[in-house]
């Protein structure tokens, strides 16, 4: 095997790892999501400190799975994107504990700004991925949806209508995004499998 070919296989079964990994991480993103979805929609409205912490566990998941998202990747790509993810939702957990102690508004306004944050980093990165993995796509449009959601979330949190039930449609559509991104990720798998 010249050492070209051993270069690319090498490539090969680097991008099968890190597909595989994130195809993992991303089937248990969208179980979180719905899981997420369902408790808002059936307590969110009916128990206040139920829907205060699952509005405080959102960030908190989210900077776990990104401390597992930065290990599916070769040590060899950069992780600043997900690095300032982790510290973006750090942040946003306690701001959301403090906003909570004024109003549901107030956190509504927090939980919509780090909406609008993290959907950048995540279209981003799937964007810088697009090449390397393919089947980025539903991540970036996630990305882009998360960040009109947030905005929504700041300009409605004063809303009659508004409340932490309203967050339960941008739940749903997240781990539908991922559920399509791990999809994707398995034919990627399959693909770099036939050719390693």
């Amino acid at each position: 095997m010249t050492s070209v070919n051993k270069s690319n296989a090498a490539t090969s079964i680097e991008t099968v790892e890190t597909a595989k990994s994130l195809r993992n991480l991303y089937f248990t993103r969208t179980g979180f999501s719905f899981l997420w979805f369902i408790l808002v929609t059936l307590f969110a409205k009916t128990n206040v400190g139920l829907a205060n912490t699952l509005l405080i566990i959102y960030p908190v998941w989210d900077v776990i799975a990104t401390y597992f998202d930065i290990k599916a990747n070769p040590a060899t790509v950069s992780k600043t994107p997900q690095l300032v993810n982790i510290v973006i939702g750090s942040v946003t957990t306690i701001a959301v504990i403090l906003a909570l102690k004024t109003g549901i508004p107030e956190a509504l306004m927090v939980f919509g700004a780090w909406a609008i944050l993290t959907g950048l980093i995540q279209l981003i990165l799937g964007l810088k991925r697009r090449k390397a993995l393919g089947g980025q796509w539903p991540m970036i449009i996630s990305g882009g949806q998360s960040m009109i959601g947030g905005t929504s979330f700041i300009l409605l949190a004063h809303s009659p209508t508004m409340g932490i039930a309203s967050l339960a449609g941008y739940a749903a559509f997240g781990g539908f995004y991922f559920l399509l991104s791990a999809i994707r990720l398995s034919k990627v798998i399959k693909g770099n499998a036939i050719k390693a």
